[in-house]
């Protein structure tokens, strides 16, 4: 496995990370089940695992504890604070309360002594940036963290707002004025068709450092093909919550892109999903990819695409089907 640093910190972590986001309630409910995926995952050479205290609340990391148990020091965790975890109103946010709170039951779900990297999951407006910021760096100073991120979500999502570079860059400022701990992550959703984090946020976080862990490098499944013309919509709550009608003009686009791209995989005589993968791997702007495997086959998927070589002529074919900086919805 070739580790690459995290940004400019000195921790390394391999290419891929295991996201656990659907390992419990959300996902797959066999506990065994998911400890096998998460051994398999190490014993190819992953050590880099993301989760966050909300995933199946707080289930997810009950199971990374339970696989990690004996080989925590092989790994990088990670996990995150901002949405609600219970019915009070300093349950959820970055205020200094909940940061410090949420900390210790995620050392706890996670049995731990310190988290490796501890993640804003989203901006919280109703926080000033100052008291997130500087309770943030009294988790490091305390020995609860190693180091510390930040994430953000689809540019069109509108659950809560989106963390914009220059917000980052803000912090960054801050943190360097008052000799606080600055972020070493940003965690950003990135693929071949939506490449938007490349006309600002990249050349950011390149600028000061910042490694990027992305998210959703197979665009929520259009990128294995599984949305096509004439093709019944795969029967999975992502399909119907997010795509309904796969025959709706408003994914033309998108359509036509994952055919062009389809033939590109063909002629490589590679999957789609692997050559998507392998593309987001070489990524210059790119410390890590996230993947959500749900089973050994999805796992073993992903484990190939680290073997695929893209030359010059693949990736110029690529960008004349969606060009840097562009998303296609």
């Amino acid at each position: 496995m070739d580790y690459r640093n995290l940004g400019s910190a000195g921790v390394k972590v391999s290419p891929l990370c295991l996201g656990t986001m659907m390992f419990g309630e959300w996902g797959n409910r066999d506990h065994q089940d998911c400890i096998r995926i998460i051994h398999r995952a190490l014993d190819a050479g992953i050590n880099f695992i993301d989760t966050a205290n909300m995933y199946s609340d707080g289930e997810s990391e009950e199971i990374v504890a339970k696989a990690l148990k004996g080989r925590n020091e092989e790994t990088v965790v990670a996990t995150k604070v901002f949405f609600p975890m219970g019915p009070g109103p300093n349950q959820r946010g970055l205020s200094r309360k909940a940061i410090q709170e949420q900390v210790n039951h995620s050392l706890k779900r996670l049995q731990m002594e310190a988290i490796d990297l501890y993640q804003i999951h989203r901006p919280d407006p109703s926080t000033p940036w100052e008291e997130t910021l500087r309770a943030l760096d009294d988790l490091v100073r305390q020995g609860k963290v190693h180091y510390l991120g930040c994430s953000t979500n689809h540019q069109e999502a509108n659950e809560v707002p989106r963390l914009e570079a220059w917000q980052i860059a803000e912090t960054v400022g801050l943190c360097q004025r008052h000799g606080w701990e600055s972020f070493s992550s940003l965690q950003p959703p990135y693929s071949i068709l939506r490449r938007n984090m490349e006309v600002e946020h990249f050349p950011m976080t390149q600028r000061f450092g910042i490694g990027n862990m992305v998210w959703s490098p197979l665009e929520g499944g259009w990128l294995t093909g599984k949305y096509r013309r004439g093709q019944p919509l795969p029967d999975t709550p992502r399909a119907h919550k997010w795509v309904k009608d796969v025959e709706d003009p408003k994914f033309d686009r998108r359509i036509e892109a994952v055919e062009a791209l389809t033939v590109i995989a063909r002629d490589k005589g590679v999957p789609l999903p692997e050559l998507a993968l392998a593309w987001t791997l070489v990524q210059p702007a790119v410390s890590s990819v996230i993947i959500g495997p749900r089973t050994f086959e999805q796992l073993e998927s992903c484990l190939r695409a680290l073997e695929i070589d893209l030359t010059e002529e693949d990736l110029a074919a690529i960008d004349r089907i969606v060009p840097p900086g562009e998303t296609v919805l």
